[in-house]
């Protein structure tokens, strides 16, 4: 039996009361007549890998001694910020390079509508938040809503709930619910049912990649890569 290490802080014992405290905060936003499913989203952040092979099961010669593949590893993060609702859409990403700038040679694959930002880090800041909200979420998700309210689920990372953003939520009718700490792992529903899929995805088109004679993956293939892995795996 293999089992998995978990923060203490994460087990059922510490996070069954935020879990329903939780369900009592969300059930309120909900239960207005105003609150339709299509103006209901989740966003989260996806870090993944640039190159990183799968194992894979092979036949080998019984005295073979290898239990390692090569590979050209470029252990390079690199963020995407999703949004899905409950009606079943998704909205167009933002990828976050990890670098001082951006590279056009990067985006050379046509990715429509698709908004990319960069830090040193390659993790979301404030300013890449305030963005986000101002020029992705709410230009592809306002027309729709038709000055309806829309709740917007989030982590509740501080870069997404800094006062510009607050502000500029306040002004545009969009409610901010917070997660409690420790409780994504259940309640975030990108992470519980669109990361795994998506992951999993772009890894094989890596593989796929590699076999078919590339030797290294670098930033260039990243949007083409991550571009057919949504394909796969966003879906309502």
């Amino acid at each position: 039996m293999r089992i998995k290490a978990l923060d203490w802080e994460r087990h059922d014992l510490y996070i069954y009361n935020k879990v329903v405290d939780w369900f009592a905060v969300i059930e309120k936003e909900l239960a207005s007549p105003l609150i339709l499913a299509e103006n209901i989203y989740n966003i989260d952040e996806i870090g993944v890998l640039l190159s990183v092979l799968n194992s894979l099961k092979v036949l080998v010669d019984k005295n073979e001694l290898r239990n390692y593949r090569g590979a050209w590893v470029k252990r390079t993060l690199i963020t995407a910020i999703e949004c899905i609702s409950a009606d079943g859409r998704y909205l167009h990403p933002l990828i976050i390079w990890p670098a001082a700038t951006h590279c056009s040679n990067w985006t050379v694959h046509p990715t429509p509508r698709w908004h990319f930002g960069h830090s040193e880090t390659g993790y979301t800041d404030s300013a890449i938040s305030l963005y986000w909200i101002q020029h992705v979420f709410d230009l592809q998700t306002k027309d729709r809503a038709k000055n309806n309210p829309r709740i917007l689920i989030n982590n509740g990372f501080g870069t997404h709930e800094s006062l510009k953003v607050i502000k500029f939520c306040y002004e545009n009718n969009i409610i901010l619910c917070r997660l409690l700490s420790h409780t994504s792992y259940k309640l975030q529903p990108c992470n519980v049912g669109i990361f795994g899929p998506l992951k999993t995805a772009y890894y094989e088109e890596v593989e796929r990649l590699y076999w078919g004679g590339s030797n290294m993956i670098g930033k260039q293939h990243f949007t083409l890569l991550y571009d057919r892995a949504r394909g796969k795996a966003l879906n309502s």
